[in-house]
């Protein structure tokens, strides 16, 4: 396999596994990431044999977000984020069931991905956070999943707050389905996955459609707009870079 590959795909009884397998940056969603897991889910949907998407990942943390590396410096045009509202986009409107494995620390756009799936399985260990007010950005794109999926008042202190949950909060919220100890993450995903390809495919998509029919919350190309501006700001920037030298940010009281 390439040294610049960073998903892992595996397709086995009717299964297609996408691995998030980027392990140095947290599993970032970067530009590699990106492209690579938009056209893994293109090419999952698009194969008969597969029936159920598995999201999963290597390494402790699920997926830090945005690769903040990247989005140093640069106008609002230039954030290079224009791939991940299609990807929230494409989950969530699968007419195969989506599945989201998280065994360990969720943030910012890792949080968005796991919204747009139809269940996600977490470890009791997981841990999950709306990390961008911090950071002086905004949860934009991620708001069109997350708010149809979370309980109304849980979501508004969360992202607020930027504070990290624990998978039992998230279960609460709504965020997450199951909550199981983290040996036992496999077995509770292979359970759903099971379940979920017993109903006929057509059948499924058709539900899926109906499921979906309140559409997303919010236009992606307004809501892009919104996130690479503030990616792009004073407080933006300013936030990245005390996230990336470890220190406070210069509006922390």
């Amino acid at each position: 396999m390439a040294d610049d590959r960073v998903l892992q795909v595996t397709v086995s009884h009717g299964v297609a596994t996408l691995t998030l397998d980027s392990p140095a940056n947290r599993n970032a969603l970067s530009r590699a990431m990106r492209a690579q897991l938009r056209a893994a889910l293109a090419d999952a949907l698009a194969d008969d044999a597969v029936r159920v998407v598995v999201l999963d990942h290597t390494g402790r943390v699920f997926c830090s977000g945005m690769d903040l590396s990247e989005a140093a410096g640069g106008a609002a045009e230039d954030q290079g984020v224009h791939e991940f509202p299609e990807i929230l986009e494409t989950v969530w409107r699968a007419p195969k069931p989506v599945v989201g494995a998280v065994r360990g620390p969720a943030r910012a756009g890792g949080v968005g991905l796991l919204a747009a799936c139809d269940v996600v399985v977490a470890a009791e260990s997981a841990t999950f956070a709306f990390s961008e007010v911090r950071l002086g950005i905004v949860p934009a794109v991620i708001s069109a999943v997350v708010l149809p999926r979370m309980v109304p008042h849980v979501a508004h202190r969360l992202m607020l707050t930027g504070e990290v949950f624990e998978a039992a909060e998230a279960l609460a919220g709504g965020l997450v389905d199951r909550v199981v100890a983290g040996d036992a993450v496999d077995e509770a995903v292979e359970v759903q996955t099971r379940a979920l390809a017993a109903g006929a495919p057509a059948a499924l998509a058709e539900t899926k459609r109906l499921l979906r029919a309140g559409g997303l919350r919010g236009s992606f190309d307004e809501l892009l707009a919104t996130s690479a501006r503030f990616f792009a700001s004073e407080e933006g920037q300013e936030g990245i870079a005390a996230f990336r030298e470890k220190r406070p940010a210069r509006w922390v009281p």
